[in-house]
């Protein structure tokens, strides 16, 4: 009974030390040579008879070489760590994570044209040669092909060549896969991932993000596309007075084809994005009536987007997993 009284209360004197001088004291308290509880009940042995010696030494030694296991044990702890944590102190607080600026930043995308009635659509980010290129009034030969450095997928021995793979070098082919499944009217856009071929800098990246937009219908003149991306840029950048203008410009899958330009507040001029009227050659591709639906599509840099708002000197800080720079956002 007194041996199990010593093996609880001893067990429980080590587990709440916290210090090396609380872990000592518990040593003292049961080790001690001189008023040791383990040593008093040692020397009693003494005054029993031999057959109660026998049975009640070896339970002493044990319990005297378990007490010795568990302080060293507590010891070592307390060396790792300094000290054990005390319960009753607060918590340090832990440090959790939060969204990247991309995503920060896509979000606001959704979130904007979510309020002009816009669906979000996805697709692959491995593409087929036909959606990348073909299916957008892009032919094999043709010379806008250049446009965009392109990886290209290495097909395994034994595949079939009719198809060839790539990385998709813009959003624009998630529209077609979206268009040969769903009939007009509708008004839509997709963010996502897209790949170039080219040597970074401080404004160019090998894998950046697009948001491509696209409304068809029947009546769907350039005026609706100058309405929307000015309600969009002017809630994206809400405390700026935004100007915008368009320019003339030339893309193969819209016709005609105009880039857009933004001021903000008094700064200079700012060219923004590509867009313009779906080609008609592009209509039929995806079996529309071209005389019947029209429309128009746009697509811009989320990078670009993040780079204007938050003043970012460098495309390739977003990439770069510079803690200074994450937390900042």
């Amino acid at each position: 009974m007194e041996i199990r009284d010593i093996r609880k209360r001893a067990g429980k004197d080590i587990s709440v030390a916290v210090t090396a001088e609380e872990i000592n004291a518990v040593r003292i308290k049961y080790l001690g040579r001189k008023q040791g509880e383990i040593t008093t009940l040692l020397r009693s042995l003494k005054d029993l008879s031999d057959v109660e010696k026998r049975e009640k030494g070896p339970l002493i030694q044990n319990l005297q070489n378990e007490i010795e296991a568990s302080i060293s044990f507590k010891e070592e702890e307390i060396k790792k760590s300094g000290s054990i944590t005390d319960i009753t102190l607060p918590g340090k607080r832990v440090e959790t994570g939060h969204l990247n600026l991309i995503t920060q930043t896509e979000n606001e995308i959704r979130r904007i044209f979510n309020s002009m009635n816009f669906s979000v659509i996805d697709g692959p980010e491995m593409e087929e040669e036909y959606y990348n290129f073909d299916a957008l009034n892009i032919p094999l030969d043709h010379p806008a092909r250049e446009m965009w450095d392109t990886f290209w997928i290495k097909s395994k021995k034994g595949d079939s060549a009719q198809k060839k793979y790539l990385l998709r070098t813009h959003t624009s082919p998630v529209q077609v896969r979206y268009m040969q499944k769903h009939k007009p009217p509708f008004q839509v856009i997709s963010i996502g991932k897209t790949f170039r071929y080219e040597a970074t800098d401080a404004t160019h990246e090998t894998n950046f993000h697009q948001v491509e937009g696209l409304m068809i219908g029947k009546q769907i003149p350039l005026a609706n596309f100058k309405f929307v991306i000015n309600e969009f840029f002017r809630q994206f950048f809400s405390e700026k007075t935004v100007k915008i203008r368009l320019r003339s410009s030339y893309f193969p899958f819209v016709e005609p084809g105009v880039e857009v330009d933004i001021k903000l507040d008094n700064s200079r001029w700012l060219e923004m994005l590509g867009a313009g009227m779906v080609h008609p050659k592009v209509l039929q591709t995806v079996g529309y009536d071209s005389r019947e639906w029209q429309g128009f599509a746009f697509g811009l840099g989320v990078e670009r987007l993040a780079i204007i708002k938050y003043k970012i000197p460098d495309i390739r800080l977003f990439a770069s997993q510079d803690l200074k720079f994450i937390k900042k956002f």
